[in-house]
Parts: structure tokens; sequence; C-alpha cells
């Protein structure tokens, strides 16, 4: 029919022009901003796999007891969980604490500084249930795919960033069960831009809210270079709206050829 014809030529049109796809699920602030500035294409994917449900999203003080009731709710569902402690050198005294907090707990250990072996093996006690909590370091944001895994207990939320956050955040809730994820912080009180970070997570709670949680990681961070390394800041410099305008500008020059006006009086 005629969509798919339509279909079938704009797939044919990507394949022919494009020759880098990348792909993400949360593009940090430069990327972002090269795509919005016009620099590069950008397709977004918003429908979750069918059968997915949001994960429930809580930011809390660090608490023995919300860490022992988050554990002991998602054993006696016969699930597992990550408990992500991201200080390699003291992995193993968190783990021993845990272990005493709740007994009943079969616990795991892994980080990027193990030898191969012994976290090959760890990663395998746990994906066939021999251990039903990973201590882990952020090892973990790295594709793992384990449907019966849906509580995830994040220690010091506020030293890691949006988008990190949020791609840990996704290694729980894969299967249809519902999953429950745990920020903790050891400050009195959040501010600045932590709060914000952990503050966009809740408002991020719906499925395929990548890229909305990524323009509010650019509104946070700022945009970075064009041309430069940075990969974030420096646009408040002189202001997002006047910088967005020069930049669309040139893109105009170098789409058409000629100069294109700039009136900075409504800026």
């Amino acid at each position: 029919d005629l969509h798919r014809l339509i279909r079938r030529q704009r797939q044919m049109c990507i394949r022919d022009r494009s020759h880098i796809l990348t792909l993400t699920a949360t593009p940090i602030p430069r990327t972002l901003n090269i795509a919005l500035s016009g620099v590069r294409d950008v397709s977004i994917i918003e429908t979750p796999p069918e059968g997915r449900l949001p994960i429930e999203t809580n930011i809390e003080p660090y608490s023995d007891d919300i860490i022992k009731k988050a554990i002991s709710n998602e054993l006696k569902r016969k699930g597992q969980v990550y408990h992500l402690h991201n200080k390699v050198e003291t992995i193993s005294f968190a783990a021993q604490q845990l272990q005493k907090l709740i007994p009943k707990a079969k616990i795991g250990i892994a980080h990027g500084r193990l030898p191969e072996k012994d976290l090959a093996k760890a990663m395998q006690d746990f994906d066939t249930g021999k251990t039903n909590v990973l201590v882990c370091s952020t090892i973990i944001e790295n594709g793992l795919d384990l449907p019966n895994v849906n509580t995830l207990i994040v220690d010091n939320a506020t030293n890691f960033g949006l988008a990190q956050l949020y791609q840990l955040r996704g290694r729980i809730g894969r299967g249809e069960r519902q999953a429950y994820s745990y920020f903790l912080y050891h400050r009195k009180k959040l501010k600045g831009n932590a709060k914000k970070r952990l503050q966009a997570l809740i408002e991020a709670k719906k499925l395929g809210s990548g890229f909305q949680l990524a323009l509010r990681d650019l509104e946070i961070r700022g945009a970075g270079n064009i041309l430069g390394k940075e990969q974030h800041g420096k646009v408040s410099a002189i202001g997002l709206s006047l910088y967005t305008r020069l930049l669309a500008q040139a893109i105009e020059e170098l789409k058409f050829g000629k100069i294109q006006e700039l009136s900075l009086i409504h800026i």
C-alpha cells in the first residue's frame, strides 16, 4: 500500500545518506544540542517493549531500614537485587554489612577490578540464581538484561550524573514484573544540581522518557562545544537563546551559501 511504499522510500533514503548511526538512551548535552540545532538528524523511539511497566522511583536519605525493607520485599517474591556501591576499596565491607543486615540474602560482588574469571563467576552465579543480591559498581550499566532483577538500590546517588542514573535504572524492569529503584543520599538536605538531577528522575517515570530527561540534563549542564572537546557547559556565557540563534545562522549559511542577517534587538 501507499504507506508501506513511503516507509520503504524513507528507509532507503536514510540508508543512502547516513554513514554512521549512533544509538543512545540519553544523549549527552553536546550531542543533543547538535541534533536540536540541525547539524545532525535525530529520530526518537518512545514506544517501550510490550508488557513493560514504569519503574517506581524513590529518592530517600540513606537508611538501613529502607535497604532492609526493599531487599526483603524483593526476596519474598523470589526476585533479585542490584545494590550499587561504587567504591571498590570498600565494596567488600559494604557487602559484609549488608549480610549482617539481611542474613538470609545470598550476596555476590561484581566490579571492574576483579580478575576476569572471578567476575565471570560472580555474574554467572547471579544469572543462575545462586546469589540473589549483587553488590556492584557501575559495571552493571553495560547492557545487562536480567528480567528477574527488579530492585535497584544506589548508594550515594548524588555522586552520579543524570544520564548515568537513568541508565542504571534501566537495568531493572526488563520483564513484566513491577520494578523498584531507590536512590539514596547521605546529605542532610539535597540542594543545587544534585537536587535537580534526582528530581528529574522522579519526573521522568514514564517509559521511553530518555529524550525528555536528556533535555533536562542539557538545561542543567549546558550544551558544550560543537567543534571543541567539552561535552557540556559554556553556553551560559552568552545565553542559550543567543547561542542557538547564532548556530542556526551558521547552519543556514553553510546550507544556502549566503550570509543570513541576525537581529539582536529582540533577544
